[in-house]
């Protein structure tokens, strides 16, 4: 089975320590922060255990075998085939980062990026390997939120992103290709446009924050957990999209031509954004919010893995 290190122990580094070593995958996991990396063993049983009360994993102590710290960068990539950076979300620590791994890595391991929004080309311009880079860009958290966006720089050997695609495949995640570099790849920029709607709309008064999320959750999130907005749309009317486009396409129109501006995202709107959530209508803390969330998401997983 392919052998993956996982660069991070961190909230996304544990996840996809996971996400490998659940499909048998053979995983070094590593981090400069003693303490992160020696609690990361802890988190990831406790993941397995979620997934496994759920049907969704079985034999948690051999998943865990898969799994083995490394304390140095050199020890955790030799002879892997694939490197997972999970890195701070800055262009100078990417661009030390990709350097030591260029430096430290066979010449046919494929380098992997996790951030989520900068592009590969800003950190792998000056690298004797660059061809073998690319962007994996996850979804919080990777072992239940499956989409992976594989996005290489200008250089970057279409092979590699194809080689890269069949490892995400064969790990259980389902892998999409960015076809050319842009800030934020594709679901954080769609992401983004309803975030920027979403801040205009509650900071305009139109509707509260916990009534803006509740028309998601139970409303566009409903359809778009197992539709896309192309193959909902194409539902919507009965002559598919080109019929849905005529039909609304002037409202859409009106409203791209008036977009959220950039001021929704100030401190002052923000502020107010803040002010009318209050905190949010659930008082648990973070850490027991997150967790349930997480068994909400292996519940919507597993039943989805149900479904033909």
């Amino acid at each position: 089975m392919p052998k993956v290190a996982v660069v991070g122990a961190g909230l996304i580094g544990r996840s996809w320590a996971v996400v490998f070593a659940r499909s048998g995958f053979d995983v070094r996991l590593t981090d400069i922060h003693v303490a992160a990396l020696d609690a990361a063993p802890g988190h990831i049983a406790e993941a397995l255990r979620q997934l496994e009360a759920h049907g969704l994993v079985a034999d948690i102590p051999a998943i865990l075998a898969r799994i083995r710290t490394r304390p140095t960068l050199a020890e955790a990539v030799d002879g892997v085939d694939l490197v997972q950076e999970n890195g701070p979300e800055t262009v100078e620590a990417k661009r030390a980062l990709f350097a030591e791994l260029d430096a430290l890595c066979e010449p046919d391991t494929i380098l992997a990026s996790s951030t989520s929004a900068i592009v590969a080309s800003l950190f792998t311009e000056d690298l004797a390997g660059r061809a073998r880079c690319l962007v994996g860009h996850p979804v919080n958290p990777p072992h239940l939120v499956p989409v992976v966006e594989l996005c290489g720089a200008p250089w970057t050997d279409p092979a590699v992103v194809e080689r890269a695609r069949a490892l995400y495949e064969a790990a259980g995640q389902a892998p999409v290709t960015v076809n050319r570099e842009v800030e934020g790849f594709v679901l954080n920029r769609l992401q983004g446009a309803l975030l920027s709607e979403a801040f205009r709309l509650v900071a305009d008064g139109v509707v509260s924050p916990a009534d803006l999320d509740k028309t998601v959750a139970e409303g566009l999130g409903l359809r778009w957990s197992f539709l896309g907005p192309f193959a909902t749309i194409d539902l919507n009317a009965p002559g598919g999209v080109a019929d849905y486009a005529t039909r609304y396409g002037g409202f859409y129109g009106r409203l791209a031509a008036d977009p959220a501006p950039a001021s929704v995202w100030s401190p002052e709107s923000t502020a107010r954004i803040v002010a009318a959530w209050d905190g949010g209508p659930d008082t648990a803390p973070p850490a027991e919010r997150s967790r349930r969330r997480d068994a909400r998401l292996s519940a919507l997983m597993a039943h989805k893995r149900a479904q033909s």
